[in-house]
């Protein structure tokens, strides 16, 4: 549905930096909390180029440009990729066990799920400005299509 909603925006929506939340950094900020969150702690973090540790600033330093469709596109296939393997080699064991971020008390599982529900909420979040700004937004869908 993320995707579906960043294929939706038109160009002039995407890049328009005087809309709050910035339609393309709303994207980033949703694909940049994916990746780390599916990183086993901070310390073994390391966002792909041209991203960089700049989200996790307290003050809320913006990235200096915005990202393409194009750049966030491949972000979401890495965080696809990602997740995907780190679910397929999942065991019981590293599911119940704590996950390796201190300010989220929770399971790696737990986690997950969190992740999970942290996209969704990021994909509504541009559906919402999709319906605002064009009138249209993707229909919900039931499963991923991977591309």
């Amino acid at each position: 549905m993320l995707d579906n909603a960043m294929q939706a925006c038109p160009d002039e929506l995407w890049s328009d930096r005087s809309q709050q939340p910035e339609f393309w950094y709303l994207v980033y900020h949703t694909l940049f909390w994916l990746d780390l969150y599916l990183s086993s702690s901070l310390d073994e973090f390391s966002p792909p180029l041209p991203f960089n540790l700049d989200e996790l600033d307290p003050s809320g330093v913006m990235p200096d440009r915005v990202y393409t469709k194009s750049e966030l596109h491949e972000y979401l296939q890495h965080g696809r990729s990602k997740c995907m393997a780190l679910i397929d080699a999942l065991t019981d064991e590293r599911a119940s066990s704590r996950c390796g971020f201190d300010w989220v008390d929770c399971s790696v599982e737990e986690l997950l799920l969190y992740n999970m529900r942290h996209v969704q909420h990021g994909a509504a979040q541009l559906n919402l400005i999709l319906r605002r700004e064009t009138g249209s937004a993707p229909q919900w869908m039931k499963r991923a299509q991977m591309s």
